[in-house]
C-alpha cells in the first residue's frame, strides 16, 4: 500500500498537534487518522500515536498548569481508575479487522461529537458561565467509573482518552471548559504511558516513532497549548478535526 511521504506526514502531525493541544488534547485520534490515510499498518499506528501523545500531552500539561487551570480534585479520581484499565486495554491485541472496525466507530462518534460541540460552543466555552451553568462535578464514584471506562477505551484504541473524556465532563458541567482541558492533558499523558506499559508487559514490540514526527508533534504541541491555555476559539478547530476523522472513518469502514 502506498504511503504519504515522510515530510507530508510530519506536516500533518504538526498541524494536528497544534490544533488538538490548543484545546488540551494530545492528538492521538488525529495522528491515527493521518496514519490510516497514509496506509500504515495498525501495529505501527497504535504505538506511534501513543508516543506522540506522550510528547504533546506533557507539553500541554505544563502549559495549562502554568495558566493556573489544573484541578487536582477532578484529575486524581479519573487517573486512579483509568491507568490500570488503560494498561489492561493496551495489553489486549485485537485482530486487524476488529481493530479497524473499532477504530472507525470511535472516529465516527468523535467526529459527530466535535460537530455538535462546535454548533453549541458558545454555551460551553465561556469560563465566565452564568450561575445557572455553575460547575457541579460528579462524586468520587462517578469519576472513578468514568475514568475506568475511558482508560479501557484508551488502551484498546491507542488514543489517550481525551476525545472520550472532555465531552462527558463538559456535558456534566464538571468544571469550566478550560479547566477541563487542563485536567484532560495530564489524563491523556497518564493513559498513554499506561497503554505503552501494557503493550510492553504483553511482550508486543514497540517501534520507536520517527524523529521527524516527534519533532513535528513537539513544536505543534508547544504552539497550540500556548495559545489554548490563554484563550483560543475552538469552533474552527473542532470542525476541522471532525473532517479529518471522517476521512479516516471512510477509509477504515467504507473504502477497500
Amino acid at each position: 500500500m502506498e504511503t504519504l511521504a515522510p515530510a507530508a506526514l510530519a506536516g500533518a502531525v504538526f498541524v494536528i498537534a497544534l490544533l488538538y493541544a490548543s484545546v488540551g488534547h494530545a492528538g492521538a485520534t488525529g495522528y491515527i487518522a493521518a496514519m490510516a490515510v497514509a496506509g500504515l499498518p495498525p501495529d505501527v499506528i497504535r504505538p506511534t500515536a501513543l508516543s506522540l501523545n506522550v510528547v504533546v500531552a506533557t507539553i500541554a500539561t505544563v502549559q495549562f498548569a502554568r495558566a493556573g487551570l489544573f484541578r487536582g480534585g477532578l484529575f486524581w479520581p479519573l487517573a486512579i481508575a483509568s491507568v490500570p484499565c488503560a494498561a489492561i486495554g493496551g495489553a489486549i491485541r485485537l485482530p486487524t479487522q476488529a481493530f479497524e472496525m473499532l477504530l472507525g466507530a470511535v472516529l465516527l462518534v468523535s467526529a459527530a461529537r466535535l460537530v455538535r460541540e462546535a454548533v453549541a460552543t458558545r454555551s460551553v466555552e465561556d469560563d465566565a458561565a452564568p450561575a445557572s451553568s455553575a460547575p457541579s462535578p460528579p462524586g468520587a464514584t462517578g469519576l472513578l467509573l468514568l475514568g475506568g471506562a475511558t482508560g479501557m477505551l484508551s488502551g484498546l484504541t491507542g488514543v489517550g482518552g481525551g476525545v472520550f473524556l472532555t465531552p462527558v465532563l463538559a456535558w456534566l458541567r464538571a468544571a469550566p471548559i478550560r479547566q477541563i482541558a487542563a485536567v484532560t492533558a495530564p489524563f491523556i499523558l497518564a493513559n498513554s504511558l499506561a497503554g505503552i506499559a501494557g503493550g510492553l508487559v504483553a511482550g508486543r514490540p514497540f517501534p520507536l516513532a520517527s524523529g521527524w514526527l516527534v519533532a513535528a508533534a513537539a513544536v505543534g504541541g508547544l504552539v497550540g497549548s500556548q495559545l489554548g491555555a490563554f484563550r483560543l476559539p475552538a469552533v474552527a478547530i473542532r470542525l476541522l478535526m471532525a473532517a479529518v476523522l471522517l476521512v479516516a472513518t471512510a477509509k477504515l469502514l467504507v473504502l477497500p
